[in-house]
């Protein structure tokens, strides 16, 4: 049994996106000596220069191998299985130096197969693993309030839990190695079902030519709130697309998603036809859109179907 870790950690964070960045600054907001890595060297360069006027600093290394030498903890958000299993299983990876007895957080959503390969990768070296997912989204990463669903051993998870609190108002362990990752699967489903409505019945209201600010108001204390009605209804009916989660990272949980369901025997056949909703919406060049501009598959009134 390891020893618990001290309040102030020697914690290294991959990848400085639009996730990572604001999160890798909560970390050293906390007071933890924080070490940085980005495949691109631009980004570390600018996150110290952004960590400058706020009195933060942060040592930068030039491998992910280099950032876990020393390291209580390692935390990675980058892109996809590959970029993953690079950065933590490569020959300059971070298991080839992670401590025995340190803790591994990965915030990338990928599949559940990496994430249970990672694991027991980590559990032949006695590394705390935890595939740890994140909700919230840029503004939740900056804000700290991100929702994080987490798989991974007990002792592994409450390991990790006092690095994460620095930018999280929700943890939740929600089972074993890669049930972190499907329980990501499950959220994105329910994001993309919930938005493919709304953008249908917000077409339908601008068709019957309604006040779409007053049907607003008439539903959405209701029944039919969510979230996204609450903060995408407005921007949706003012074809405000240029913010937000992007279609291209949509797809690419989608079909993750998809892909686990077909490995399970699960059928899911509204987020296959939402991704190929999806799939119109990049073809009309709005990959890099919010989700939100599913909407423009459903043509306006007078438009061609």
């Amino acid at each position: 049994m390891t020893d618990p870790l001290p309040t102030a950690l020697n914690v290294s964070f991959l990848g400085l996106g639009v996730m990572g960045t604001p999160i890798a600054r909560h970390l050293a907001q906390a007071g933890h000596r924080v070490t940085i890595y980005n495949r691109t060297a631009a980004r570390a360069d600018a996150w110290l220069a952004a960590a400058e006027p706020l009195g933060l600093t942060a040592r930068v290394a030039g491998t992910p191998a280099e950032a876990a030498e020393g390291a209580d903890a390692v935390v990675s958000c980058v892109g996809n299985d590959d970029d993953l299993a690079d950065v933590v299983l490569g020959p300059a990876g971070a298991f080839s130096r992670l401590r025995r007895g340190a803790v591994f957080i990965d915030h990338t959503t990928v599949s559940a197969r990496i994430a249970r390969q990672i694991a027991v990768e980590a559990r032949d070296k006695e590394i705390l693993c935890v595939d740890a997912p994140v909700s919230g989204g840029q503004a939740g990463a900056e804000k700290g309030t991100l929702s994080i669903m987490c798989g991974g051993s007990p002792a592994a998870v409450e390991a990790a839990r006092p690095i994460m609190q620095a930018y999280a108002s929700r943890i939740t362990h929600v089972g074993k190695p890669g049930a972190g990752q499907t329980t990501k699967m499950v959220n994105q489903i329910c994001i993309a079902g919930v938005i493919a409505g709304l953008s249908e019945a917000l077409r339908f209201a601008q068709s019957a030519r309604l006040d779409t600010g007053k049907v607003f108001e008439a539903i959405s204390g209701g029944a039919a709130q969510s979230w996204q009605m609450d903060n995408r209804w407005a921007t949706m009916d003012e074809d405000s697309f240029d913010f937000g989660f992007a279609i291209d990272w949509m797809r690419k949980d989608l079909g993750l998603a998809i892909d686990e369901a077909r490995s399970i025997g699960a059928a899911v056949p509204i987020a296959a036809l939402i991704d190929q909703f999806y799939a119109e919406v990049q073809a009309k060049g709005g990959g890099r859109q919010d989700t939100s501009a599913i909407i423009r598959r459903w043509p306006k009134r007078g438009e061609p179907a």
